[in-house]
């Protein structure tokens, strides 16, 4: 299934997320902190993956099996990778605005150099924008771009979506303990992100298991620090640190949802519990699904995830 959810989210509400990206992990990236793990297959070549009548289809039979109070406040193109490499992001944005529900899109911002990857994305309505940092080095060293970017094309190309696009923008940051957190890297991002002008800076910490297990949040006054330099810069600056909760929309079949929502976020434990018991589904369930081998259990922090496994 191509939708999933909804799922509480921290800037959007209630999220219906649309996966454009099928089967496994497909990036330009391959962040440390990923919660999608690393990416085995980098590009930036955008491709044909899904027809936007299918993701239409998909998307209004899971509409229809939500309850009213499960109705969403954003359909969300937030993929197994970067939505953007979907050359048919643009068409699909447009058909989903049918259904009078404004349309979010959550991408790394890696291939804005490309005229028709902002024209796309300059059809949604609300647009997340990824800036961990404005140095070469510690772009590489955090976000590890397919060896074809180029880092000044990538800031350009911000600066240019961030002047054209009329919806609301959001830019994020996810702050790595050593990596992108000293007081003059955090500087020099803040100073990036004014020029954007964006509606609200997140700053974000890693709360599900990364990519790589070495990858820690910063201490306390770290993220003060952060918040403080971004808001000295004149920047609505808000903070993504806690869990958004467990109240996760259903459809009535346990297992798909389990299975489509882990594919692009990790489930907590309790919230796993809370879908099970919406769905009226035997727990047992989630050992079938690990025997199967399509979801595995990993440990976080203080936490139990369940996140997808691809064989």
């Amino acid at each position: 299934m191509i939708s999933f959810g909804p799922i509480p989210s921290r800037r959007l509400g209630k999220s219906l997320g649309i996966n454009n990206i099928p089967s496994a992990k497909k990036c330009s990236y391959s962040c440390i902190y990923c919660q999608v793990g690393i990416t085995r297959k980098l590009s930036t070549t955008r491709k044909f993956f899904f027809e936007p009548e299918i993701i239409y289809t998909e998307v209004q039979k899971h509409l229809d099996s939500l309850r009213e109070a499960d109705k969403p406040d954003y359909l969300t193109f937030v993929a197994n990778g970067e939505p953007t490499l979907d050359i048919n992001l643009g068409e699909s944005i447009e058909i989903l605005k049918t259904f009078n529900i404004p349309v979010a899109i959550i991408t790394n911002a890696s291939l804005l150099a490309d005229k028709q990857v902002r024209d796309d994305l300059k059809l949604a309505d609300w647009v997340s924008v990824k800036v961990d940092a404005n140095n070469e080095e510690t772009w590489k060293s955090i976000n590890r771009p397919f060896g074809s970017l180029d880092f000044k094309e990538h800031v350009e190309g911000l600066l240019q979506f961030s002047s054209e696009f009329k919806g609301k923008l959001v830019t994020e940051t996810m702050l790595v303990k050593g990596i992108n957190d000293s007081t003059s890297i955090l500087k020099q991002t803040a100073g990036l992100i004014a020029q954007l002008k964006p509606s609200i800076a997140y700053l974000s910490i890693p709360t599900r298991p990364p990519a790589l297990a070495w990858v820690k949040p910063p201490d306390e006054t770290v993220i003060n620090e952060a918040w403080q330099i971004f808001s000295d810069e004149g920047l609505d600056t808000e903070l993504i640190l806690g869990f958004e909760g467990t109240n996760t929309g259903y459809t009535g079949n346990a297992m798909e949802d389990i299975i489509n929502i882990c594919t692009v976020h990790p489930i907590r434990e309790d919230t796993m519990m809370e879908l099970l018991r919406k769905n009226n589904a035997d727990p047992t369930i989630l050992t079938t699904l690990m025997h199967g081998k399509y979801i595995q259990q990993v440990e976080y922090g203080l936490n139990t995830f369940y996140i997808r496994k691809f064989n």
